[in-house]
């Protein structure tokens, strides 16, 4: 819940940020500090690279709001805080479900009121949201039987594609 209050502060900071500057230089920052988890977690052989205190999730969540909507979907870059927070599997993915669902909420609040939402939006949206749902009840099943070092080695391949594919999409 800590993250969640950034979280909120965030998107409608963002809602706003949104509406007046492209920022789209900051994808490839973000892509570039998520390819380097791989090097920060030496392949998956360690499960902590940087201390992380439960209070860092304020401002965390308040610049992950913020660059998500300016630059997109950003789900992977709180998972190396996650990580060293001593998160883990189930625990990972509750936090981070918990989380996007009131930073969802926060942004729909703040793109209605700015003005950024119309019909199509709102289909893709809840499309979006059940799939997720869908999505959560399947991982956990999954989850269940992932060794923690396998979780940990999964995840930081995916964060590594996540930075490749947004420094690609800046170039093409």
């Amino acid at each position: 819940m800590v993250l969640c209050s950034g979280g909120n502060a965030g998107a409608w900071v963002a809602g706003w940020f949104f509406t007046r500057v492209e920022a789209s230089w900051l994808q490839i920052l973000v892509g570039v500090f998520l390819i380097s988890t791989v090097f920060q977690y030496r392949f998956g052989k360690k499960e902590r690279s940087f201390p992380v205190k439960l209070w860092y999730f304020i401002p965390l969540g308040f610049i992950v709001s913020v660059l998500g909507t300016i630059i997109g979907a950003l789900g992977p870059i709180l998972n190396p805080f996650y990580l060293n927070l001593g998160l883990d599997k189930e625990e990972l993915i509750a936090t981070k479900t918990v989380n996007s669902f009131f930073l969802g909420i926060a942004q729909i609040g703040s793109y209605t009121f700015f003005g950024l939402l119309y019909k199509e939006l709102w289909v893709y949206g809840i499309a979006l949201g059940l799939g997720a749902v869908i999505g959560n009840i399947i991982g956990k099943k999954f989850l269940s039987r992932m060794k923690s070092s396998t979780f940990r080695k999964l995840l930081i391949i995916l964060m590594v594609l996540s930075g490749i594919l947004l420094i690609y999409k800046q170039f093409n």
